[in-house]
């Protein structure tokens, strides 16, 4: 299978993130370097933190409520943590800019498929996301980029993870709105219907968010995890798996210092302000090799016990 076959000449290859610990097989670790570059390109914008963990887990389950097979369901949520690579080669003006975009600027955030294609060229992985990368801004009725593709000419995973990535960004907050609530974004999906959106891949997605069945992962940066709110910039506090109580967590926006605490029953009950600002050193953004250690071992190995091959076009 195509995946078994890429798998096996990228474990030929030196590893690239030793330092990622609890990756251990260095197939995975091949992996997990895309996904340490991902992750690093999202934490340039304070306000997308979790941005690339919901999208995967979005994809994940619609692809699994759509009943595609398992191996496409792994490389599409794959795609999905790493269709923002490209945009490393958007500058900060433009990526954090708190307002509309003007015309110059929207041509430069375009770029950013074309750029994270490039960026995948030569990677022994790249067959498996390259088009989720490429095409994710593609739209059924030709209005999308970089190609105006249009209808069945987008592949399914492209599909799927531009309208997952278009529902994160409704429901999350950013400098100049506040996330929607997840009913308003779906009625929004609905109108949009075969135009921005595919419709069958479009009303799987619906059903789901009105059974409650997305509430877990919107506004959330892990499962069972919701972003905390910064006094002052909203909910851009990221708190991982395996921080406890009393541990510091800083806003990578204004640099605000926070101390998470707990109730009784060791629950995590949100992050109180201390009042300081973090250090630089503790400002720097850092990949949450622990999660992205869980993903690949979870969505790797999902795809290579079903023999798993890049996602076909339908």
């Amino acid at each position: 299978m195509k995946w078994q076959l890429l798998w096996n000449r990228a474990s030929a290859r030196p590893n690239p993130v030793g330092n990622v610990s609890d990756v251990a097989d260095a197939n995975e670790q091949i992996l997990a370097s895309l996904l340490v570059m991902a992750w690093m390109v999202e934490a340039r914008d304070p306000y997308t933190g979790g941005h690339l963990w919901r999208v995967a887990r979005y994809a994940a389950l619609l692809c699994e409520a759509a009943r595609l097979p398992a191996d496409a369901c792994a490389s599409i949520a794959i795609g999905g943590f790493l269709h923002d690579l490209g945009k490393v080669g958007v500058p900060d003006a433009i990526l954090r800019k708190p307002g509309k975009l003007d015309d110059a600027e929207t041509a430069v955030m375009r770029t950013h498929p074309e750029v994270g294609m490039r960026m995948l060229s030569g990677h022994p992985l790249a067959e498996l996301v390259s088009a989720v990368v490429l095409l994710h801004h593609e739209r059924p009725d030709g209005r999308g980029y970089p190609h105006g593709l249009a209808g069945d000419a987008i592949p399914v995973g492209a599909a799927v993870v531009g309208l997952c990535d278009a529902f994160d960004a409704m429901t999350s907050t950013r400098p100049y709105r506040a996330g929607m609530p997840i009913s308003q974004a779906l009625s929004i999906i609905e109108s949009e219907l075969d135009r921005q959106f595919d419709g069958p891949l479009g009303r799987q997605f619906i059903a789901l968010g009105r059974k409650g069945l997305l509430d877990h992962v919107a506004g959330h940066s892990d499962d069972g995890i919701p972003l905390q709110r910064c006094l002052m910039c909203g909910p851009t506090l990221v708190v991982r798996r395996e921080h406890a109580s009393g541990d510091s967590v800083f806003c990578r926006s204004c640099g605000g210092a926070y101390r998470l605490e707990a109730g009784a029953d060791g629950a995590l009950l949100g992050a109180v302000a201390t009042g300081g600002r973090g250090s630089a050193r503790e400002l720097e953004p850092e990949p949450d090799t622990a999660l992205i250690g869980r993903f690949v071992r979870e969505t790797a190995r999902l795809a290579i016990a079903a023999g798993a091959q890049a996602p076909a076009r339908r």
